[in-house]
């Protein structure tokens, strides 16, 4: 089975994970894939393949080295898909021998991936690029990483001729809300580092993400019958209006961020006339430039507040992550492995960094060094989502290459 056969097999499956949830997976949909891919594990060798409560699978390739002291290194790739588009009934369209022309998408033809909006299409001519068909999401990301990993693991157990050290596998979770390392069991892992392949066009090596906060403002109003309201009425949706038309419109917003910009980012509103609560992305390269810009949030929402008389508001942060960069300066080894295996695929190394995080973002603050590797994903969360075949082949020896080469460093005795 090729590393396209499994991605086709698994973008339709429904993974959309649910942040209104408090259950880990916070979809059952999520589960049905994963228990699948223990199945698939276990059929390809990997005797000791297992889920547990929390839906994390981990697997082991058995060590083909005779060096007693190779380094043990994991692959971790989510299963969920953003709940941000559909991911229900995904149809993925395959377009072989792509000759450059426009790919209009079967469901919804005013979907139309086009060269010129696309430039990273310039260099797939020739190549198989798959699609959705118009009206859900592909789920490249991360299935592509998924089906990179399982057909890397079945290549090493078919060939045992390969020298490596212990290899871990693991597939997570509701990695697009936030919370693929929330019960990620690091020593269960049992890997010195690990790479997530997570990431987007060929070549690329990511050390670096975004430091994330997440933010809520909650205005209170005061809700009564509209017809006798004059003079009493405090509604709270005007006021999170007034506040959001606060925020600076020609900076610090997706909208305007390029290359080491952070941002400011209101993505929910809950809105009632009693109560409005705006929930907030806070990103930034810089850790200590989180707290410039909530402080900047805070500000607008006291002066938007205070706008109407009666209102209050709150407001509340919680940590998601923190930028990797700090942790992997400390292991360049991880990174320069990393950079030969991709060099070895016959590749150029972009190294770039990430406009968001992974699941590496947390876990190497959780003593688990991880740098994001290419997987052939782009245009994430979108109808327009697609990924090569020929670049998940690449992603898929990248990942070979990378087994071997951290078994050849490792010291004879």
């Amino acid at each position: 089975m090729t590393v396209l056969d499994r991605f086709l097999r698994y973008v339709r499956y429904d993974t959309q994970s649910d942040e209104r949830s408090s259950t880990c997976p916070s979809t059952a949909t999520e589960l049905v894939l994963l228990r699948d891919l223990v199945e698939e594990l276990r059929a390809i060798g990997l005797a000791d393949a297992a889920i547990d409560e929390h839906g994390y699978v981990m697997a082991t390739i058995p060590a083909t080295s005779a060096k007693p002291d190779v380094p043990t290194i994991g692959f971790i790739a989510h299963v969920d898909t953003s709940p941000e588009m559909s991911g229900a009934n995904v149809t993925p369209v395959v377009h072989r021998a792509y000759d450059g022309r426009d790919l209009v998408l079967p469901d919804d033809p005013t979907v139309v991936l086009r060269l010129a909006e696309n430039p990273p299409l310039a260099e797939q001519l020739g190549h198989t690029i798959v699609t959705a068909s118009g009206t859900t999401l592909l789920g490249a990301d991360n299935k592509a990483g998924v089906a990179e990993i399982v057909t890397a693991a079945a290549y090493l157990v078919a060939h045992p001729e390969v020298p490596h050290g212990r290899i871990r596998i693991a597939f997570t979770p509701d990695e697009e809300i936030g919370r693929g390392a929330t019960h990620f069991d690091v020593a269960r892992f049992g890997a010195d580092c690990a790479y997530t392949i997570d990431g987007g066009g060929r070549g690329e090596v990511e050390m670096e993400s975004f430091s994330a906060d997440a933010m809520t403002v909650t205005f209170h109003g005061f809700n009564t019958h509209p017809g006798y309201a004059k003079g009493r009425m405090i509604n709270a949706i005007k006021i999170a209006a007034d506040f959001i038309h606060r925020l600076p419109v020609d900076h610090l917003s997706p909208e305007t961020a390029d290359g080491h910009d952070g941002f400011v980012h209101p993505y929910v509103v809950e809105a009632g006339v009693e109560r409005t609560s705006v929930k907030l992305l806070i990103r930034d390269f810089r850790t200590e430039g989180l707290k410039d810009k909530e402080t900047l949030v805070s500000s607008l929402a006291r002066e938007a507040a205070v706008a109407h008389a009666g209102a209050w508001v709150e407001t509340a942060i919680e940590e998601s992550y923190r930028n990797m960069k700090a942790i992997l300066d400390r292991h360049p080894d991880v990174v320069a492995c990393a950079h030969e295996a991709v060099r070895r695929a016959g590749l150029e190394v972009r190294s770039r960094s990430i406009r968001g995080g992974t699941d590496g973002s947390r876990l190497s603050f959780m003593g688990l060094p991880t740098p994001n590797l290419f997987a052939g994903e782009h245009n994430f969360h979108s109808r327009l989502e697609w990924v090569s075949a020929e670049d998940m082949e690449k992603a898929t020896e990248v990942i070979v290459h990378l087994c071997r080469i951290w078994e050849e460093r490792a010291a004879v005795q």
